[in-house]
């Protein structure tokens, strides 16, 4: 049986939200989010990255740029103390830029590809782990992966859900301040 994760969006969950970051100065830890991801190093939880790079589609950045931003994270959580398990990443679309990067695809969230991907290769148990995300396709990935989930006031998280929670396809399990908070309450729940 695999162990329980905590599979976290990247742009508004773990970093700022910025738009399509395409340049890795541009990237930007939220608050806390090294103290939480440490946390979850700790505990044995593994983090993972899971997140919609769609800017690689519609040519905003190349896949070389998007390494090279992504490295710029795990160097900021390292030089912090911190560090994920695994990094997933969609740069599909299914209407923008050209094949192979304009795509129906299972990786794309809402869809549930990238946290069932990283199930296979991390031996999570998708049944005791979450997803933490500032927006309902990251709520509603979680759910279709079969994961508990909890929406973040941090990035679109506040107004999507002070204004549109009505419209989520499905309820997060918990809604929280941000990454630390989510963190502090799911370690909790589990007695770690």
């Amino acid at each position: 049986m695999g162990k329980p994760a905590v599979f976290v969006d990247r742009d508004g969950t773990l970093t700022e939200e910025l738009g399509y970051v395409n340049h890795p100065r541009r990237l930007r830890l939220l608050s806390g989010t090294a103290e939480a991801i440490r946390r979850l190093n700790r505990a044995g939880v593994p983090a993972v990255m899971v997140t919609n790079q769609s800017g690689v589609a519609r040519g905003y950045f190349s896949e070389e740029v998007l390494t090279a931003v992504n490295a710029a994270l795990v160097a900021a959580l390292k030089g912090q103390g911190a560090y994920l398990d695994g990094l997933y990443v969609c740069v599909h679309h299914p209407r923008e830029g050209s094949p192979p990067f304009r795509a129906e695809c299972d990786c794309r969230k809402p869809e549930p590809g990238l946290l069932v991907r990283a199930a296979s290769d991390l031996d999570i148990d998708l049944g005791r782990s979450w997803m933490v995300g500032d927006k309902p396709s990251d709520i509603l990935a979680g759910h279709r992966a079969g994961a508990r989930t909890a929406l973040v006031l941090t990035g679109y998280g506040l107004g999507e859900w002070e204004y549109r929670r009505a419209a989520f396809p499905v309820p997060p399990d918990c809604v929280a301040e941000d990454l630390l908070d989510a963190v502090g309450r799911i370690l909790g729940a589990a007695g770690a």
